[in-house]
């Protein structure tokens, strides 16, 4: 009798262990995501009780040790990169046996700055749980997640959504993982990016000193809002991101309006005049060459047809009856670089207004960068573009008394280029194996996007280190990102967490 009850007990043992070292299936996943949703919310409140603007040193380092703890505590090894800014956190974990795949994540962990009178809460970095009544957002106590959850909820925050957001799911996913007893199927190596926000200018030559300590096969990045339809998404590609800042100048101070008005140049109509020669009524860039190589054939337009999007309910939410003309749907649009005019300043507007002649005028351009188009090449067009309309252009600087005597019109350019586009293949390995982490998670394929229109630091990766990138977007798209009262669906939260496991627990073959 001994021998029989010991051996059952070892034979379910083995039972056991085989279970728990399978893949979850979709019930499974589903039933651990919210099961441990209670701990889950707590990780995201303190992360996102910790300020995260760059530009302060302080939030910098709040956030670096926050971090470190966090993975330490959770069986990482952790290292500073040092970039001569703020500096990267590497964590690594290897998986337990022999894992033939090490995927590398990127975790974006600052956040934009925040302007507090256009929040709707006392403090944007001490989140806040609201509901939905009648179109208005009404706060409810944090102590309501202990109970029935609403996937409707959301939590109010800077960077609920971007990114902190994802950051809180994945630790949720390692802690879940853990005390489930359910292993890793790849080697994990997390790098963590504290000046995303800024245009991350530290990362490119970080990840060139560091190629063999961030190698990896393939580059996930947990970061990004879902498709439309807030179906489970993969992004397999993003847009770079250029600046251009342009200051046209006039008299040397203002003047006043009625005295010099028909004499003196307008800076404020001449930059107007500028910005409108580079895009035609249709919104089209009309600067020679601006979309060379850029082709939308049969095949391209096959793959984004499969892109579920409803072109009548996008311009119904944006409130917008047309759209420009460079792309027949939104996702061919952001499959060509863009020229963006963010921000226009001149003289004085509102109760501030006053009868004067500007002494200059500046417009801030971003410029979307795609892989067919060289960001050096399309900054020298637009620069050529403005010398052709007559203008003299200086670095960023005040014009001299030489110059101002000698040329009718001066203006200042000043570029940056933040990071180039990267864009991967569907059929590739990661695109596969990530696909089938949906299917098992979700029951059904993921949206999959060619290439998402917004900008993150990701081409210093898949240049430098030779891997393909895909991004896997779990945040509501209608977050308000980069805005005030940015916010996180809680349902979005508990699936992102639900989507973590399931990539961390898929097989390879």
């Amino acid at each position: 009798m001994r021998f029989r009850i010991t051996s059952t007990l070892i034979l379910i043992c083995i039972l056991v262990k085989a279970v728990t070292g399978q893949a979850p299936d979709r019930a499974r996943l589903e039933a651990l995501a919210q099961g441990y949703s209670k701990q889950s919310f707590e990780i995201l409140r303190d992360i996102l009780s910790i300020p995260n603007d760059a530009h302060f040193p302080e939030h910098v380092r709040m956030n670096v040790e926050w971090i470190e703890r966090a993975f330490k505590g959770r069986g990482f090894t952790t290292k500073r990169i040092e970039t001569g800014g703020p500096p990267l956190v590497l964590a690594e974990r290897k998986a337990r046996g022999n894992a033939k795949r090490t995927v590398l994540i990127y975790l974006q962990i600052d956040g934009q700055p925040v302007d507090k009178s256009k929040w709707f809460q006392a403090d944007p970095y001490k989140p806040v749980l609201k509901q939905n009544r009648n179109g208005v957002w009404s706060e409810i106590p944090w102590e309501r997640l202990l109970g029935p959850v609403d996937p409707e909820w959301r939590v109010f925050a800077r960077s609920a959504s971007d990114a902190k957001g994802p950051v809180a799911m994945f630790l949720s996913a390692l802690d879940i993982a853990r005390q489930e007893g359910l292993d890793q199927s790849h080697n994990l190596k997390v790098i963590m990016d504290f000046e995303e926000e800024m245009g991350s200018p530290h990362l490119p030559a970080a990840v060139e000193r560091n190629k063999q300590a961030l190698a990896a096969d393939m580059l996930l990045i947990y970061d990004g809002p879902r498709h439309t339809s807030n179906r489970p998404t993969l992004d397999f590609g993003a847009r770079g991101i250029a600046d251009v800042t342009l200051k046209v100048f006039g008299p040397r101070v203002p003047q006043h309006s009625g005295h010099y008005g028909n004499y003196v140049p307008n800076p404020a109509l001449r930059l107007a005049q500028i910005l409108a020669s580079m895009k035609d009524a249709d919104g089209r860039v009309t600067i020679p060459g601006f979309y060379d190589g850029v082709k939308i054939d049969d095949q391209t337009r096959s793959i984004l047809a499969q892109t579920p999007n409803d072109e009548t309910a996008i311009r119904k939410k944006l409130g917008i009856t047309g759209s420009d003309s460079v792309g027949s749907t939104l996702e061919e649009a952001i499959q060509f670089p863009s020229l963006n005019i963010r921000g226009i300043s001149s003289g004085w507007v509102g109760d501030q207004v006053r009868t004067i002649i500007p002494d200059s005028a500046t417009a801030e351009i971003d410029v979307r960068l795609v892989p067919e188009s060289d960001p050096e090449r399309l900054i020298s067009l637009i620069r050529r573009h403005i010398e052709s309309q007559g203008y003299h252009l200086i670095d960023k600087r005040d014009p001299t008394e030489e110059e101002r005597a000698k040329y009718p019109r001066i203006a200042s350019f000043d570029y940056g280029i933040s990071y180039g586009a990267f864009r991967t293949p569907y059929d590739s390995e990661v695109g596969q194996w990530l696909s089938r982490a949906m299917i098992r998670t979700f029951g059904e394929p993921p949206v999959r996007i060619r290439m998402g229109g917004g900008s993150i630091p990701i081409s210093p990766f898949v240049i430098k280190l030779g891997v393909p990138a895909v991004a896997v977007p779990t945040v509501n798209i209608d977050n308000n990102q980069h805005s005030p009262n940015e916010n996180l669906r809680i349902g979005n939260f508990i699936e992102g967490i639900k989507t973590f496991i399931g990539i961390l627990t898929q097989p390879f073959d």
